[in-house]
């Protein structure tokens, strides 16, 4: 394992840890969009079955049931213990437009015309762009909690470093995944213009507001 894999799943890690304690210390899920996590929840189990089928080391088991465990923790935090604080009216992106052409483009561009793969390339796609959600959510509102914005930059800068491991493994070790790829750079450009805000705002500990 190269470095960039390795601080790419802290920094995933770090993401998932800030959002849960986000939560759970401020009683509430103000700010969060749910329909990000329900999608993120879809990615780990649809990517994730070969905890069923196939051992790869104990890291990797682990931290792939964490990944499972935490996305749905999050999506109960959210819709059942403090469902109060959930603000639905804001997080009003529609799913479907995501999960339907994503599930298409899966069956159609995969790397082997399989159940488990083209589950897996499903959740490769879906995962470049579940943070949609919660990126609309924030220009609807015009604004983002302190701790929320320290949880997309550490989930963007995941996605970066990972860029980063699959550009080490082709040149080390030969190997080269154009669907990983293509849907990681999607995704990190995504976050180009949250990375910015955070770097100009937040870091000088002013709030990051977006024209609603």
């Amino acid at each position: 394992m190269n470095i960039f894999r390795l601080t790419g799943d802290l920094s995933h890690l770090a993401a998932i840890i800030i959002l849960l304690l986000k939560i759970w210390k401020t009683r509430s899920c103000a700010g969060i969009s749910g329909k990000s996590q329900i999608l993120f929840a879809f990615v780990f189990t649809t990517r994730y079955l070969d905890l069923l089928t196939s051992f790869i080391s104990l890291y990797n088991t682990t931290m792939k049931v964490i990944y499972i465990g935490c996305a749905y923790a999050t999506v109960y935090l959210i819709y059942m213990k403090f469902k109060a604080t959930y603000d639905g009216n804001h997080d009003s992106f529609r799913m479907e437009f995501l999960v339907v052409p994503v599930g298409g483009l899966a069956c159609l561009v995969n790397h082997d015309f399989s159940f488990l793969e083209i589950l897996w390339t499903f959740s490769i796609y879906l995962e470049s762009v579940a943070i949609l959600p919660q990126l609309f959510m924030i220009s609807k509102t015009g604004e983002a909690e302190t701790i929320t914005t320290h949880y997309l930059f550490f989930l963007g800068l995941y996605r970066a470093l990972y860029l980063f491991n699959w550009i080490w493994r082709f040149y080390f070790e030969g190997f080269f995944d154009m669907i990983a790829i293509v849907a990681g750079m999607v995704q990190t450009i995504l976050y180009c213009d949250f990375f910015y805000l955070y770097v100009t705002k937040v870091l000088k500990g002013k709030k990051l507001s977006l024209p609603a």
